[in-house]
């Protein structure tokens, strides 16, 4: 190519074509994220839709599993367990019968991936 002469079709073309295939591969992601479960490209892993603790149901199971060997049984005298959802983290929470007075087991769980946030229990 000599200095002055137009630029070739094909390298017109290269910068819309570049714009075009980053565009797509942006919504195949995304459509991916809104499907059944997100898919990790080049890994053997995927995330469901819902998360790994997708209800109440999960997050108060995966608390009793996680005060069992600190609180031991006698974490079931604190039932009903409750649980919360607020900005993906799940509450969940014992409860004391009515007019006793103390503390109940806590637990904060990540709802997208099941991390245990935070462990306590009142006083």
């Amino acid at each position: 190519m000599v200095k002055g002469e137009p630029m070739p079709k094909i390298k017109q073309h290269i910068l819309p074509i570049i714009f075009v295939v980053i565009f797509t591969s942006v919504c195949a992601a995304e459509e991916n994220i809104q499907g059944e479960a997100v898919y990790i490209q080049g890994e053997h892993h995927f995330i469901p839709k819902e998360g790994f603790v997708p209800n109440e149901e999960t997050a108060i199971r995966i608390a009793e599993a996680v005060w069992l060997p600190i609180y031991g049984k006698s974490i079931y005298e604190e039932r009903p367990f409750k649980a919360e959802l607020a900005n993906g983290v799940w509450y969940v929470t014992g409860s004391l019968p009515e007019g006793w007075l103390g503390g109940v087991a806590e637990a904060e769980i990540n709802k997208v991936d099941g991390k245990i946030l935070r462990v306590s229990h009142g006083e």
